[in-house]
């Protein structure tokens, strides 16, 4: 599957600015704390995809954002990043929407998908050096559950397979929910803990035997299709291997979809971790409730652009947020966020402006200490509001804005 275009990235050091320190310090959910990131010469990520039935709304692209965020400040700090990201372009939600529209499900899947690249190329948002589909990633899959059944790490319930959580000693780490507080959410976020058959109520599908109208794809097992956590845990292990830097998604991934892939990979694999942090975005709202496809109460991204909303515009509304905090939308945001960008565009438009190595040396640090855009935003507000005589400072802000926020001035 292809991915979408990359912008230019502009290099500080070549606009004239000091290199940056470092390290980038993120939030580890398995960790519950800040700790800094210590990749090598790549940086490892692998952020979780869509799936395509209705995109792109404003909780998608505020998960982007923060990880296209982390993707920037690794570039600055000179690493190369490699970035992958799925789609899960088979499953019920798509399978169903399809169903409920007469539309062929394929092409349902291809139309969503091309959208949300449209919305990320629109919002300046790094590519992936390798977007993956589900649909292409059977075999990787089938490949990993053999793995598992191979360890007796897998199990028939009425043709389906399933994986035993017992099978890894360190489920749960990744969470670090209780087995109760872990049942609710199971049940609400995709599984299956009333099933008659399994040994535990919170283990996980693995593949699914074919039903009545659906696709299906042959198997060792049966023809089917995959669970949506086997998926993930495949495709980053063929294409970054164990221990990669950042897992990322929203924070209703933490469980079950990240806790169950981390147990997926360590044991199919016998190394362990599967990542090294588990980094979360919060849930943006509308109306009093998580903006979601389920509940219908969504701000999609390419109907703001249809409208005539500058994507920058967007791009600074989300940023406006911290990436880990849970905010409500409502229209004042973009109207704040319009006016910021209005300002800045002003000020690197001026014949000269304050120096800009200390505006760069603010935002550098805000990001470095867990992505704190607001302040990161504050900093640049600051040095569009006061006057100065360096005639390289207003390009040198263009460029900090550019390559460290993703905003195109």
């Amino acid at each position: 599957m292809r991915s979408w275009p990359a912008s230019d990235v502009p290099s500080l050091s070549d606009a004239g600015l000091p290199a940056a320190a470092g390290p980038l310090r993120l939030h580890d959910t398995a960790a519950g704390t800040a700790r800094p990131t210590r990749p090598g010469a790549t940086a490892r990520m692998y952020v979780c995809g869509i799936t395509p039935y209705d995109a792109t709304h404003l909780g998608h692209a505020n998960t982007y954002l923060a990880f296209d965020l982390v993707n920037r400040v690794w570039r600055d700090l000179g690493h190369r990043v490699h970035y992958v990201q799925n789609a899960t372009d088979v499953d019920d939600p798509l399978l169903e929407r399809a169903q409920q529209t007469g539309q062929d499900w394929r092409e349902l899947a291809d139309r969503e998908i091309q959208l949300f690249r449209d919305d990320m190329t629109a919002l300046r948002v790094l590519p992936p050096d390798q977007y993956v589909g589900a649909v292409e990633s059977i075999p990787l899959i089938v490949e990993m559950i053999e793995k598992l059944r191979a360890k007796d790490a897998a199990y028939e319930v009425g043709g389906d397979i399933y994986f035993p959580v017992s099978a890894d000693p360190a489920f749960g780490e990744v969470s670090g929910l209780s087995r109760e507080e872990m049942a609710p959410l199971f049940a609400e976020r995709g599984g299956d803990p009333d099933r008659p058959g399994k040994r535990d109520p919170l283990d996980a599908l693995l593949w699914m035997r074919r039903r009545p109208g659906e696709p299906g794809w042959e198997s060792p097992f049966g023809e089917g299709r995959p669970g949506w956590h086997v998926e993930c845990s495949a495709i980053s292990i063929e294409h970054l291997g164990m221990a990669f830097d950042v897992e990322g998604g929203g924070s209703d991934l933490a469980f079950p979809h990240h806790e169950m892939g981390a147990s997926h990979a360590q044991v199919a694999t016998g190394e362990r971790p599967h990542a090294r942090a588990y980094v979360h975005a919060g849930m943006v709202g509308l109306d009093g409730e998580k903006m979601s496809k389920s509940r219908g109460n969504l701000v999609f991204v390419s109907r703001l652009r249809e409208a005539g909303t500058d994507p920058m515009a967007i791009r600074l509304a989300l940023l406006a947020h911290h990436y880990r905090s849970d905010w409500e939308w409502a229209d004042a945001e973009l109207a704040a966020a319009s006016a910021r960008l209005e300002r800045w565009r002003a000020a690197v438009a001026r014949p000269a402006g304050p120096a800009a190595a200390g505006v760069a040396a603010e935002v550098r640090e805000r990001l470095a200490d867990d992505l704190d855009a607001p302040a990161a935003l504050a900093a640049i507000d600051a040095w569009a509001a006061a006057e100065g005589t360096d005639e390289t400072a207003p390009a040198q802000v263009r460029a900090i804005a550019d390559a460290l926020l993703g905003v195109a001035l």
